[in-house]
């Protein structure tokens, strides 16, 4: 790492595309120097060449962080950061029985055990330092079961649970851990994800600036979570006042109709 010792640093997965690349350009403008990792080097290259036009250091790591050997390729960066953005995560949308098990079980090793990795171990350098900060980024999908996107919501609720735990350990030494929860956001997710965007109703679409800012706001006044959009707040909290089997059975029908 070879910032400049009176800036902070920022290490952001998922930094190719959506939400991790503007998390980069947004912390850039804030002062950060940043480390950028996604499995896309040629994209992560030009982002960092747009990141120092903007007067921040830019380290590039290719890593996939399905794999433990992409992770490991991490931790040390994970250690020494001042703001960790585990941003990288992918869906699958269908019946379960009928997606591959292999892209579950790498959907549940990028949205659960890389983010648990890389959190163990930006927290064990904040703690000794007194200072830092950690976004998880879940989703809605968190806040209730969802058939036909089962393994993706099963993965954001553990991300949101498991988030909101740390936020209580970690306050106790001076670090925030935030765990952002958007609805649908305007980028390649949707795609990877096989979901027809144009069957999502527009008042539920946030942009990725408009969450983006949600998710550094909320670090600012050290929030355990935030949702951005008043449309996306309505949404989780409803589930809270309906029967399980009300929800289960609503959210299911949304995501079968729609599938690409």
């Amino acid at each position: 790492m070879t910032n400049d010792i009176s800036r902070p640093t920022a290490l952001v997965t998922g930094a190719s595309s959506g939400l991790g690349e503007v998390f980069a350009e947004r912390l850039a403008k804030k002062g950060y120097d940043l480390v950028i990792t996604a499995r896309r080097k040629d994209r992560l290259d030009a982002l960092a060449t747009s990141l120092e036009s903007m007067g921040a250091s830019a380290s590039v790591i290719e890593a996939d962080v399905a794999t433990d050997e992409g992770v490991d390729l991490l931790l040390d960066e994970a250690g020494q950061v001042d703001l960790l953005v585990n941003n990288a995560g992918f869906g699958s949308i269908g019946p379960f029985v009928e997606l591959p098990i292999d892209r579950e079980i790498n959907e549940v090793n990028v949205n659960i055990k890389a983010l648990m990795r890389l959190s163990h171990a930006a927290l064990r350098g904040m703690k000794e330092r007194g200072k830092g900060a950690i976004i998880n980024v879940a989703s809605t999908a968190a806040f209730q079961p969802i058939p036909n996107n089962a393994t993706y919501s099963a993965s954001k609720a553990f991300v949101l649970h498991f988030s909101e735990a740390l936020h209580e350990e970690a306050k106790a030494f001076g670090v925030t851990v935030t765990c952002l929860c958007p609805g649908p956001v305007k980028t390649e997710f949707q795609e990877v994800a096989g979901v027809r965007s144009e069957t999502v109703p527009e008042i539920a679409w946030t942009t990725p600036e408009e969450v983006v800012k949600a998710a550094l706001d909320a670090v600012d006044i050290r929030r355990a979570y935030v949702i951005p959009g008043p449309m996306n707040i309505a949404t989780a909290f409803s589930t809270r006042l309906m029967p399980r089997f009300v929800t289960r059975k609503v959210a299911g029908a949304f995501f079968r109709d729609r599938a690409v």
